[in-house]
């Protein structure tokens, strides 16, 4: 049976600062909890239905009523595991880089972190007011592969200014993406959903690139964050895949 101290841990990782200060986080399901076992995250409790296919087998056994009482989802999952956070591992400049200028949706953030492992990217970058890739809403989307990328959450101005490969820029104008000889070493800039990429990210851009409109009205004001990002990866790639 679930105690109330154990209750209190795992509802107080909705929320980033206890996240920050136990250094634990919560996954939900068997394919997410599989995922990270897969890529040797520690755990630090399991909960499970009688029969959740789980693949370790030192789960605490509990009720649907207990699993409701701790789940973050509207629809409890048969299996719940809490993970310690793994340490964020240095970026090399080797690559595809991604990097992230306040992307403040996780269901946004999930996807991207998604699309780059389908991508064979690794690293993504974000500036520090982009949402926390530990957030359940984050980890949920991503299905697992966030066990595959690495994020790190920097000053990200800083590490452009500082950076020796080239700063490509998702805009609204500039160059058309389909027409550009890509590299394979590059960093793609994404801006906040709302705003764009700022003003001084935007100053420190090797160049910037678009995706047109093909529409015969275009009155499209603009893609979401997510799908402009699957439309630059596979671009990319495309471009070096040659």
């Amino acid at each position: 049976m679930l105690s109330k101290s154990q209750i209190k841990l795992i509802t107080s990782l909705q929320q980033k600062k206890y996240r920050d200060i136990s250094g634990l986080f919560v996954a939900e399901g068997p394919k997410v909890i599989n995922e990270f076992i897969d890529a040797q995250f520690e755990v630090h409790s399991l909960y499970a239905l009688e029969n959740a296919d789980i693949q370790q087998n030192n789960a605490e056994i509990v009720s649907k009523e207990e699993l409701k009482k701790i789940s973050f989802l509207k629809n409890a999952n048969s299996s719940l595991a809490v993970f310690k956070i793994s340490k964020e591992k240095n970026i090399s400049e080797k690559g595809l880089i991604v990097a992230l200028d306040a992307i403040r949706d996780p269901g946004n953030l999930g996807t991207i972190i998604r699309l780059c492992d389908w991508f064979g990217v690794h690293q993504i970058i974000c500036s520090k007011d982009t949402v926390d890739c530990y957030n359940p809403k984050v980890i949920q989307a991503t299905m697992g592969s966030i066990s595959r990328v690495n994020v790190v959450y920097t000053d990200l101005s800083e590490t452009i200014e500082n950076t020796t490969i080239p700063v490509y820029g998702a805009c609204m104008e500039g160059s058309n993406v389909y027409r550009k000889e890509l590299p394979q070493n590059a960093i793609i800039v994404l801006g906040n959903e709302g705003k764009g990429i700022s003003e001084e990210i935007m100053n420190l851009l090797s160049e910037k690139i678009t995706i047109p409109k093909f529409g015969n009205l275009q009155k499209t004001e603009s893609l979401n964050v997510a799908m402009a990002t699957s439309i630059l990866l596979s671009e990319f790639k495309r471009s070096t895949e040659k």
